[in-house]
């Protein structure tokens, strides 16, 4: 298993308040179209189906699957960047953490953690399911 990797703070935005309020209570938060039906990346709060605020924020099952990845070779520790796809139907750039990089693999199931960030921040990361 491959060392934990510093992840840097998000910026800060007012629109993303909620969606980082429930990040550091372990819950991650999908906005969906209520005009749709439809869920959308990356969190705010104007659909971009519509264009209308008529958005709710529903909690993730925290399932998913990678789509695509890539190891950092370069990076001290190597780490995984990815783009899961959750049951939920978006995909979400995220990185895989909990495993050895080589061992990561398109199609693997996985499932939502959270990881602080060098400014306190939780972020949503997923690891081997």
């Amino acid at each position: 298993m491959s060392a934990v990797r510093n992840i840097p703070s998000p910026p800060e935005n007012v629109e993303h308040t909620a969606f980082w309020a429930a990040a550091n209570e372990g819950k991650l938060m999908l906005p969906r179209c209520k005009d749709t039906g439809q869920f959308f990346w990356y969190p705010r709060n104007i659909s971009p189906f519509t264009l209308s605020n008529n958005v709710e924020w529903i909690e993730a099952s925290g399932k998913g699957e990678i789509y695509t990845y890539s190891v950092m070779r370069r990076a001290d520790p190597n780490y995984v960047i990815a783009y899961v796809t959750l049951e939920e139907g978006v995909s979400v750039m995220t990185n895989i953490v909990g495993c050895d990089p080589d061992s990561v693999s398109i199609g693997q199931k996985v499932q939502l953690d959270f990881q602080d960030t060098d400014g306190g921040q939780k972020v949503p990361v997923f690891k081997p399911a």
